[in-house]
């Protein structure tokens, strides 16, 4: 057996028990790489680990460590009260609402479970209150957060273009953003007008109303009074929303994320250093309020993608991304390749780490992208999208948040039918309306 499929096989094994044990799925990676590195592949402890992205790491600690300070002084708690109390009290507006709340957390940051977990409840509540579409009302947060995540300073987009620039092709940060944030919102279209939202369109509330609303749910986060449930990904929930104001700190964080933002992308500079950089700033003019924002950092994502992104250098020196790119090649239609790996993607995303998957898939379809048949910012987005669309599923930490917090208006049963249903219909057509959008015309 040759080392590119001992290789396969391995990496198969780690998302089998990734996704059937509570393990982290970087800690099995890295078992997995040291077992091929050493024992398949002749490499030393060393060249094993050499597969580290250290810039990548600090990339995923600044973020979320600029995060976790915005969750504690209570600027995330300001952006959904704000965001509630501009649509002036339209209901039809307010699963739109939650959609870019929650997007917007991701692209600034937000491991996108930590993003559901926080705006998950309060969207719900909303549900519950103005009898609303659960179900559109959960996924509405489910696509907000991907559809933000590949912004180029989030965690997926930090990833996407990190593994996309090793091996060789530049420059797709902005479209692989637009096209998951576009085909997102295109969703999200389809479920307001599918699930009722055509029928709230007339329906008006006291705008005041409506954003007491958010900050009683949110404090009921802080009293026990909703269910939140996580599998360490660096969420957690913020301060209290109620009859909020704008702060000093407040205006400092947003300033701080649009510096790093105007510093990363205008002027070219190292995310991670910048983020970390904003992150220290704020915390040295609050210590006291910020002295335990460094142990909500995304530890386990951390220790998820360094342990799998040491193991795709292992995939690569196996041979293993050629071996399997150079097969989708062969079917004899690069598009056709093109749509195997997209399903591949969302298949197994369905059940396992969307986060994990994303340094693995990418890389297997660099012969793709050689032979010319398709371009490189198309196939990252291609891919991209067909892996994290499919977080819509209960199996998913993001599908189990919605249903963890599912409104008393609907049983728990009938709820994960819906999700479970809605799930497979984006799982069996969503790779394929992504082919079809993204590399399908040949951009």
């Amino acid at each position: 057996m040759g080392p590119e499929w001992i290789a396969i096989i391995a990496l198969v094994a780690l998302f089998v028990a990734g996704t059937v044990l509570p393990i982290n799925m970087g800690a099995l990676a890295y078992v997995a790489a040291w077992f091929v590195g050493v024992f398949a592949l002749n490499m030393d402890d060393k060249e094993v680990l050499g597969g580290i992205s250290a810039d990548l790491v600090l990339t995923l600690i600044g973020v979320t460590y600029l995060f976790s300070i915005a969750k504690n002084n209570g600027t995330v708690d300001l952006i959904v009260a704000k965001a509630v109390q501009a649509v002036g009290g339209r209901v039809a507006l307010i699963p739109w609402v939650m959609f870019a709340v929650t997007a917007l957390l991701t692209a600034i940051g937000a491991a996108s479970p930590a993003a559901c977990a926080i705006i998950g409840p309060v969207a719900l509540g909303f549900a519950r209150r103005y009898k609303i579409n659960p179900l559109m009302m959960g996924m509405f947060v489910v696509h907000g957060a991907q559809g933000g995540g590949f912004s180029p300073i989030s965690i997926y987009g930090t990833i996407t273009n990190s593994v996309m620039a090793d091996v060789g092709y530049e420059g797709t940060a902005m479209g692989v953003f637009i096209a998951s944030l576009a085909i997102n919102t295109a969703m999200a279209v389809v479920l307001f007008l599918a699930l009722g939202g055509r029928q709230l369109m007339n329906e008006r509330v006291d705008p005041a109303e409506a954003s007491g609303a958010a900050g009683r749910v949110v404090d009921d986060l802080h009293t026990g009074g909703a269910s939140v449930t996580v599998s360490g990904q660096g969420a957690g929930v913020s301060t209290t929303t109620r009859g909020i104001g704008v702060r000093r700190d407040h205006v400092l964080t947003l300033i701080a994320f649009a510096a790093v933002a105007t510093t990363a992308l205008a002027f070219d500079q190292n995310i991670g250093f910048v983020s970390i950089t904003a992150a220290v700033a704020l915390a040295m003019l609050s210590p006291h309020q910020h002295k335990d924002a460094v142990k909500q950092i995304a530890w386990p994502t951390v220790l998820l993608v360094a342990g799998v992104s040491t193991y795709a250098a292992i995939l690569t020196e196996a041979g293993a991304p050629e071996y399997i790119g150079t097969w989708a090649a062969g079917l004899g239609v690069a598009a056709i390749g093109a749509l195997v790996l997209c399903y591949v993607g969302g298949i197994a995303s369905a059940f396992a780490s969307s986060t994990a998957l994303l340094p693995v898939i990418i890389p297997i379809a660099v012969p793709l992208i050689a032979g010319g048949g398709v371009s490189p910012w198309a196939m990252a987005a291609a891919l991209a999208v067909s892996s994290t669309i499919v977080d819509v599923s209960p199996f998913s930490t993001n599908g189990a948040l919605m249903l963890a917090n599912r409104p008393d208006t609907i049983s728990e049963q009938v709820y994960y039918k819906q999700i479970l249903n809605y799930a497979i219909i984006v799982t069996l057509a969503g790779p394929l309306l992504v082919w079809g959008i993204l590399v399908l015309p040949g951009w």
